[in-house]
């Protein structure tokens, strides 16, 4: 039931507007933390570049992100120098397909091109030729000899589908949205740095960040900064965190209380999952 076309969600990808808070409290220029396949450095350097305006854009992004020489020396450089914009470049496989049929090609030369290009063979000089008897222009065919791999517009869509669902959760739901996020993470959840408050949460994600610039940072504080960066976003919504309590918290689920997110076990150091289990089944049996 959760709306694709709102308009709040898809400012996300360009400010952080929507959430309520400067891009400055957030470290990052726009609000997509969390959202499946936009949430990484990389592609929030994407979508700052590329400035997606519509889904059709967040398909594009999708495809450059996860191709082959695709986006970097290739899409990035085109959209830099105002050759085309986000909505032109190559990022998906069946758009050059779809892309030489409308220029005028036969549907099943468009086809073969596109399956060259897609698993990086290029274009033979009988394709070359076809493309510029049609029109292609010299930036198009130039882009297509660089590309090594090509993703499928389906999965970008699935992606990008999820995506938005899960940003109307995080603009008009946030409280529900960091706790299933949180809960669902797959790594590590260090409840004693994040009790100490944001400030100290935004300083040890600024010194991982400078720390992994000198690869000096573990693989472990690198794999924590997703996590980290939405605790900090939801100190910065003002979404507070209430420590593990040995009569409230769940083994492993964040759960709302009083518009803050109480602390399972698990996010204690140490505690695994088994014994976070074990002491709520105890609980359970009898008070303590």
């Amino acid at each position: 039931d959760v709306k694709m076309n709102d308009k709040s969600i898809y400012e996300l990808f360009a400010s952080t507007e929507p959430l309520g808070v400067s891009s400055e409290a957030l470290g990052c220029p726009v609000g997509t933390y969390g959202l499946p396949e936009f949430g990484t450095r990389f592609v929030i350097k994407m979508v700052e570049e590329a400035k997606p305006k519509s889904f059709s854009d967040l398909l594009q992004i999708s495809g450059l992100s996860h191709g082959t020489d695709v986006w970097t020396g290739n899409a990035q450089d085109l959209i830099k120098e105002g050759i085309c914009d986000i909505s032109k470049v190559i990022g998906c496989r069946d758009g050059i397909m779809l892309d030489l049929i409308r220029y005028g090609m036969e549907n099943a030369v468009a086809f073969k091109i596109m399956e060259s290009v897609r698993k990086g063979k290029g274009l033979t000089p009988e394709y070359e030729a076809e493309m510029r008897e049609v029109g292609v222009p010299d930036w198009y065919i130039a882009s297509c000899k660089k590309i090594k791999y090509m993703f499928p517009k389906a999965h970008a869509a699935a992606y990008d589908m999820s995506a938005i669902r899960l940003g109307w959760y995080k603009v008009h739901i946030p409280l529900a949205f960091y706790c299933a996020m949180f809960t669902v993470q797959p790594l590590g959840f260090d409840g004693a740095l994040v009790m100490r408050g944001k400030k100290a949460v935004a300083d040890y994600i600024a010194d991982i960040e400078k720390r992994s610039q000198r690869n000096e940072a573990s693989p472990k504080e690198t794999q924590s900064l997703p996590v980290l960066q939405l605790v900090n976003e939801a100190y910065a919504r003002g979404i507070g965190f209430l420590p593990v309590d040995l009569e409230k918290s769940t083994a492993d689920e964040y759960v709302p209380e009083n518009g803050k997110i109480r602390l399972p076990f698990s996010a204690l150091a140490g505690l695994g999952e088994n014994a976070a289990a074990n002491i709520v089944a105890a609980r359970d049996q009898e008070p303590f």
